[in-house]
């Protein structure tokens, strides 16, 4: 099975670039990984708090991953204990820094091995697989977003209310260098085929919806990971939203 990887950023219209992203497939039939950190706490810290995130979970994950005794069944420890070390390295720097105390993080780090998807998230940043016609998204949702849509089906919040809540961004879930409230470690891995997509994104690629990005994902299905990465940027470039915030994205396309 091979991988074709490939991932973007963008400032958005924010001042300040605070998502950071690495891409760790060293071969592209070999297991791999990417992680995306989209930083919060203004400018300097939030970049600060997603760059350790990053470099964290980087410097615990990449060298276990590539060891002939990783197994499957064990991916989901790893990547627990990975995430664990980007949330050690924010609270050193606080430490050191106390000016920076209440900076944060959201992560997602998809990950491939043996022709299945693992993956760990905390906060709001996304993970969809495209299976050759529908997306759909993986992972949890830390915000207060799946809550107030839950409110509007049960007929409690007007839906469009619930659509344009000021609540709906408050997260749930951060790495601030203090006690996780929630992981999402995909203990289930989704098993991958010829054909499939996964993409990773922080928060900001969803000012398109679910249909535009899958109608983009149809359009560039036969592309290389690249042109899907770009037909995505674009996408959110042309919508001039004012409000743009900063926006990663990563693809892994499975051949």
């Amino acid at each position: 099975m091979q991988y074709d990887v490939a991932g973007s950023i963008s400032r958005g219209k924010r001042e300040h670039q605070e998502d950071a992203i690495e891409i760790c497939f060293p071969y592209h039939d070999h297991p791999g990984f990417v992680v995306i950190a989209d930083g919060m706490g203004g400018h300097e810290a939030g970049d600060i708090a997603s760059r350790l995130a990053v470099d964290g979970f980087m410097s615990a994950l990449s060298p276990r991953l590539g060891e002939a005794e990783v197994l499957p069944d064990t991916i989901s420890v790893l990547l627990e204990n990975a995430v664990r070390e980007a949330n050690d390295h924010i609270a050193s720097h606080v430490a050191d820094h106390r000016e920076l105390a209440g900076m944060g993080t959201t992560l997602v780090a998809p990950v491939v091995v043996d022709r299945n998807l693992h993956w760990v998230s905390v906060g709001d940043s996304v993970l969809f697989v495209y299976d050759g016609e529908a997306l759909r998204q993986v992972n949890e949702d830390h915000s207060l977003a799946p809550h107030i849509d839950m409110m509007a089906a049960m007929g409690q919040m007007d839906p469009d209310t619930a659509r344009t809540h000021p609540d709906r961004n408050c997260l749930t879930s951060v790495l601030m260098g203090a006690d996780i409230a929630k992981i999402d470690n995909g203990r289930e891995p989704v098993p991958l085929a010829s054909g499939n997509i996964v993409i990773a994104g922080s928060d900001g690629l969803l000012f398109l919806s679910d249909s535009e990005i899958s109608e983009i994902v149809n359009q560039h299905k036969e592309d290389s990971s690249r042109t899907l990465v770009g037909a995505l940027m674009d996408a959110i470039e042309s919508l001039d939203d004012p409000d743009q915030d900063n926006v990663s994205i990563a693809v892994i396309k499975v051949a």
